[in-house]
């Protein structure tokens, strides 16, 4: 079982997550043309990890919670970014 995470990973973690998400869900959106689904695909993918965190007989630290919360800021961001781009005229999107 690994031990607990070590700050730097923390700090550099979490811009990576929300940079992260919000890359992968820009393109999504870009792609399939839904605003809101890379949210919603990202929530049932970390409650699913927190599933099996719970079933392993892990419990998740605060760490785990954060960096799953920032994740899920990135997603978020990604869906605002396209729906703000769509109501100012972007064909695009």
């Amino acid at each position: 079982m690994p031990g607990p995470i070590n700050i730097a990973q923390f700090i550099i973690g979490i811009p990576l997550f929300v940079v992260l998400l919000f890359g992968i869900g820009f393109i999504l959106n870009m792609l399939i043309k839904t605003t809101w689904m890379p949210t919603f695909l990202y929530l049932s993918i970390a409650v699913g990890a927190l599933i099996y965190l719970f079933m392993h007989q892990r419990v998740p630290h605060t760490a785990d919670y954060v960096m799953l919360t920032s994740g899920l800021l990135g997603a978020i961001a990604s869906g605002w970014t396209i729906k703000l781009l769509r109501t100012k005229g972007y064909r695009m999107f």
